[in-house]
């Protein structure tokens, strides 16, 4: 198994993905376990999402009560446990262009590769249905405090936007066009439903990479995908969904009275070794114990 490449190795090989003339779907990771498993299985990348983290650390839907700290303490965990280069969604980057500053700071001492700071209002404010964007002034702001804000210049900084699913394309092209100006390394955007609305999107990113944050399956062609300057698509956060089905299951098959050695869907001896890394660890003890 070996050691697992640096965090400047991760950092580069993620930018060559954004470089290349490729499409990849990424591993949705949401603790060590996850991110070693993506890596055995060759993901070129994983993903650490916003909504991942709040059910992960909280047990709490996706509605911004997760703070940076406790963020950046789990991508931390999922970097040193030997994930592939891992893109983060920071979300709003947890207050304003200052907070961002900060954000950036702590996530990039976490190990990560890649992280994406959205234009949505966030929190949501007292009375707010659903929420609206941040003015383009203000967006603007925030991505170029990010990328200000690091310090190694192989971490990738992305906007994101959700003005298309909020407001409408339009929104969305200008958007676009304000933050290729800002110094990002790529643009990310949530709601892209056709072909037309992604060529749009692509006819102002200024050659900079896209990233999606889903697409419908009409548009699940990576090739095509590609072709209009896709480099990394998103697929949903089915893995973790999956756990959770599979620890329901298990303590409610043993709350039924199912004795453990009738447990179906139980990880064999081997892949637990392999998951935990027990032979570098056994390694490393004969070595210095």
């Amino acid at each position: 198994m070996g050691r697992p490449p640096s965090t400047a190795e991760r950092r580069a090989a993620f930018r060559a993905i954004l470089a290349g003339k490729d499409c990849i779907h990424p591993a949705s990771v949401h603790d060590p376990i996850a991110g070693r498993i993506a890596a055995d299985l060759g993901f070129e990348a994983a993903m650490f999402a916003g909504s991942v983290a709040s059910l992960t650390v909280l047990g709490a839907p996706d509605i911004i009560v997760l703070t940076l700290t406790e963020f950046a303490d789990q991508a931390r965990r999922i970097c040193r446990g030997g994930a592939p280069p891992l893109l983060v969604d920071a979300d709003h980057g947890y207050g304003n262009a200052l907070n961002v500053m900060r954000t950036v700071e702590e996530l990039e001492t976490a190990g990560i590769a890649a992280l994406t700071i959205e234009d949505t209002d966030l929190p949501r404010g007292h009375g707010v249905g659903e929420p609206g964007l941040l003015s383009l002034e203000a967006g603007l702001g925030k991505m170029r405090a990010a990328v200000a804000a690091r310090e190694e210049k192989g971490l990738v900084v992305i906007a994101r936007t959700s003005a298309l699913n909020l407001v409408n394309l339009d929104e969305a092209v200008r958007r676009a066009k304000a933050y290729v100006g800002t110094g990002v390394d790529g643009l990310f955007f949530t709601g892209v439903n056709d072909w037309d609305q992604l060529a749009a999107i692509q006819a102002v990113s200024g050659g900079l990479p896209i990233i999606l944050g889903g697409t419908p399956a009409k548009m699940a062609d990576k090739a095509r995908l590609a072709s209009h300057g896709v480099r990394v698509a998103l697929q949903g956060h089915q893995p973790f969904a999956a756990a959770v089905a599979a620890i329901h299951a298990t303590l409610k098959a043993l709350r039924d009275g199912t004795a453990p050695a009738d447990l179906q869907g139980i990880a064999p001896a081997a892949l637990m070794k392999q998951v935990t890394r027990e032979a570098d660890y056994a390694t490393a003890a004969r070595d210095f114990l």
